[in-house]
């Protein structure tokens, strides 16, 4: 296969104006002329591997973030959004659609909030009974679309709060290590730790600075929500400073995502980056005995091997999804060209969706989408117990995936053939995405896409697609 050309005018650009530096001197820099500059910051031309080398000698730039996927996700996302029906039978041409993406992704991400406050007015008109009269009926993404958004286009790597996470947790011996260091952390810092009887997983008291950990959860449950308080308290300049980069736009986007970076923390902290790094490696990325190692969950495992990606010490581009039994996506990250609905469930053939039927085993597929990339996936049932025999299961499905030439890098790749094309299963991204014509478990026809429809014919599905 021949290699890809890299087109990264936005990130050349950028750099360049963060220097400071006029497209002349900038090109005297580099070595090139200035209209072959101008070219490559116009992605009229590729990034030269001269210009590669210069930026990483002249400016000790970090090339690896020119391969940024954040092209694709902003691609991927308007493709979504155009085809909704308000544009019509002619939305943009896909090659329009990634020049955006590429050229000017300040654009893109004005356009893609614009489409989200259309939605969200549609949706308010659609139950105005309920917005009648509200004071906050204003156009803003939901404060989860926000932060979701946020991890989403931060690469699911948040680099400061990582590396104070990796920072606490030098010299790990253990979990039970780590375990003790955030209790006495705590007690250093005037706060009791105990455990009580209770629904709640975790209860902190500002006021007497008691921490009260619910005694019908696990010891990793345990471990990871003490860490998660630990890091409200110890990282919260940290924590804020994050989330004022962030601008979000309601008070409730920034309180969920400083919940999501305390998390993040508490994670990292368990699993800290080098260290974990090294050990999905030796281990081939089996996540059961990472799972055991870390003293962590087998979804924990699972999302932190989706957050590698500092910058220069990379791990395995993956993506990582959880759903819920109706098929709803409830996590979602891709460092891969796999990008994932942003409304809507997942494609119905793909293996995540049959994790239900397997409890407490791994399931494997070969996977290849409309774009012609193949994919490694596992996926797997994972339950949340509550603690009592009354108590509620809460029960999701998670898929782990990368694409191919990376799988024998996993222990999930032994015995599958990865040669034989017709060992790949054709998924998609969703239905109304997907560019399949004859896919047996399409549920809605594409949007992009003219129909056929014959009274006298009944194939597979009730029409055709153009």
């Amino acid at each position: 296969m021949a290699n890809r050309k890299l087109y990264s005018g936005a990130k050349l650009r950028d750099m360049r104006q963060r220097l400071g530096l006029t497209q002349k001197d900038f090109a005297s820099k580099l070595g090139v002329s200035l209209p072959y500059l101008n070219q490559m910051e116009n992605n009229n031309r590729p990034l030269s591997g001269t210009v590669i080398l210069a930026l990483a000698q002249e400016f000790g730039f970090d090339v690896t973030e020119l391969s940024s996927s954040e092209n694709e996700r902003l691609f991927s996302d308007m493709r979504e959004a155009f085809s909704d029906p308000i544009f019509g039978d002619t939305p943009p041409q896909l090659a329009d659609m990634r020049l955006t993406a590429s050229n000017a992704p300040s654009i893109a991400r004005a356009f893609l909030d614009l489409h989200r406050a259309y939605r969200q007015t549609q949706e308010r008109l659609a139950s105005l009974d309920e917005a009648l009269g509200r004071d906050d009926a204003r156009l803003q993404p939901s404060p989860w679309e926000e932060v979701r958004d946020f991890f989403h286009y931060c690469d699911n790597y948040i680099d400061a709060v990582d590396r104070a996470a990796e920072g606490f947790a030098k010299g790990r011996q253990s979990p039970d290590w780590i375990h003790e260091k955030a209790i006495k952390t705590l007690y250093d810092l005037g706060i009791t730790v105990r455990n009580g009887d209770q629904d709640a997983t975790r209860i902190y008291d500002p006021n007497t600075k008691i921490l009260t950990i619910s005694n019908r959860i696990s010891s990793k449950t345990a471990r990871f929500q003490i860490l998660l308080q630990l890091a409200l308290i110890s990282q919260e300049k940290l924590l804020e400073a994050t989330l004022d980069l962030a601008r979000f736009q309601s008070p409730e986007a920034r309180a969920i995502a400083k919940i999501g970076l305390a998390n993040y923390f508490a994670g990292a902290a368990l699993m800290p980056y080098k260290e974990f790094l090294e050990t999905a490696r030796t281990e081939r990325h089996d996540l059961e005995r990472l799972s055991s190692h870390f003293g962590v969950s087998i979804e924990q495992v699972a999302h932190r091997l989706s957050t590698l990606q500092r910058p220069g010490n990379n791990g395995i581009p993956f993506f990582f999804v959880r759903v819920d039994q109706a098929g709803t996506i409830t996590k979602r990250h891709s460092a891969t060209r796999l990008q994932f609905a942003r409304f809507g469930g997942a494609c119905p053939l793909w293996n995540v969706h049959r994790a239900f039927e397997t409890p407490g085993q791994f399931l494997r597929q070969l996977a290849e989408t409309p774009d012609g990339i193949r994919y490694l996936s596992i996926a797997r049932d994972v339950t949340k117990g509550g603690g009592s025999f009354n108590a509620p299961l809460r029960r999701f499905a998670i898929a782990l995936g990368c694409e191919v030439k990376h799988a024998e890098q996993l222990v999930y790749a032994d015995g599958l053939d990865l040669a034989r094309p017709d060992a790949f299963e054709p998924i998609g991204i969703s239905c109304r995405l997907c560019e399949r014509r004859s896919c047996h478990q399409r549920s809605v026809p594409p949007l992009e896409r003219q129909l056929i429809i014959d009274e006298n014919e009944r194939a597979m599905l009730p029409y055709r697609v153009r």
